[in-house]
């Protein structure tokens, strides 16, 4: 019996929180899609380019952020969670809350796609 996808996507935000990066990566398929709409950029399918795309500059640009999803909708394989990101960034001392959603596609246990859609103005913001 496979996990459901939503308790996959709740588990990877739990990992997160948790400071528990490689146990969210190895949620991941090893040909994972990452899409972000800011300016990091995930360059190949696997769970070491989202670590070098999106972990490793998000850890060195934020003293601190957080991922907190409010509600889940799920269909099959598909979970979307919308919810909020906050962060305080390292440089201004800035802090941004800016609304997103995730879309998440998840087989046999393991996550295969990741869309997200972020307010990226608000991100911006607490750059300059």
């Amino acid at each position: 019996m496979t996990a459901n996808p939503t308790d996959v996507i709740r588990d990877f935000y739990d990992k997160l929180a948790a400071g528990d990066a490689p146990g969210a990566l190895g949620l991941m398929a090893p040909d994972i899609q990452w899409t972000t709409m800011w300016h990091y950029k995930v360059e190949g399918r696997s769970p070491g380019a989202v670590a070098e795309g999106l972990f490793k500059p998000l850890v060195a640009e934020w003293t601190s952020f957080s991922l907190v999803p409010t509600e889940f909708i799920t269909e099959g394989e598909t979970v979307v969670s919308l919810g909020d990101f906050k962060g305080v960034h390292r440089v201004t001392g800035k802090t941004s809350e800016a609304p997103y959603a995730h879309v998440w596609t998840v087989s046999y246990g393991k996550i295969n796609t990741f869309r997200q859609y972020i307010d990226t103005l608000a991100v911006a913001q607490a750059r300059v």
